[in-house]
């Protein structure tokens, strides 16, 4: 086995370890930067709005399951109460349904409706957007002028969604990335912009320095 096929199977190990498991419609975050011979990973979010987007996708689920039975086929993402609808329904009328379901969600504050009228996805399409969400990330760690894990995939029919915390620059490149990878149809972000100087913010502080007392 080559270098890069060795290294495209081990983005997918990692994807899979970190998220749970690799498929379409379950978005994972993967990825870091190379610093001193270590892995550093970090999420732009605080820990409590972590948890909060866990939440807002359970409540979203079960409503839009609610809401519209088995007339599709739905997937809910949520990112610092941003949320993303991909999927397929069958009609405007149950696309605009799941829309307001999800609107209507405590502490979502922004919803961009991606959903397709279309039939339901084949197990053979969901299958390749989990090979194609894996080789974005993959680039994503390739160029090293990215944190990977600050940046959301998720894939349907071949079209990539980015989401996530960067700056006009980071979003440039990764979009760059992602329409340079094999298998990507299209590529839609629904990034939230913040400037260099939030970045600057947002990044871990170098522990001091010490020093060692004479004798």
């Amino acid at each position: 086995m080559n270098y890069k096929a060795l290294k495209f199977m081990s983005t997918v190990v990692l994807a899979a370890s970190l998220g749970g498991a690799l498929t379409a419609c379950v978005p994972l975050v993967l990825g870091g930067a190379m610093m001193g011979g270590a892995l550093v990973a970090s999420d732009r979010r605080t820990s409590g709005a972590q948890l909060e987007d866990e939440g807002i996708e359970l409540r979203a689920a079960n409503r839009v399951r609610q809401g519209l039975g088995d007339r599709g086929h739905v997937n809910v993402t949520s990112y610092n109460r941003r949320i993303l609808i991909t999927g397929e329904v069958a009609s405007d009328a149950d696309r605009a349904l799941v829309e307001q379901i999800a609107s209507q969600v405590e502490n979502v504050r922004y919803v961009a409706n991606e959903l397709a009228i279309l039939g339901h996805s084949t197990l053979t399409q969901r299958s390749s957007d989990v090979l194609v969400g894996a080789r974005v990330k993959a680039g994503f760690v390739d160029a090293r002028d990215l944190f990977a894990n600050a940046i959301k995939v998720v894939t349907e029919r071949g079209v990539v969604y980015l989401m996530g915390r960067v700056t006009q620059r980071e979003a440039d490149r990764a979009t760059d990335v992602a329409r340079s990878t094999s298998g990507v149809q299209k590529v839609v972000r629904v990034f939230e912009i913040i400037s260099e100087q939030e970045l600057a913010n947002l990044m871990p502080r170098p522990a001091p320095e010490t020093t060692t007392p004479r004798n």
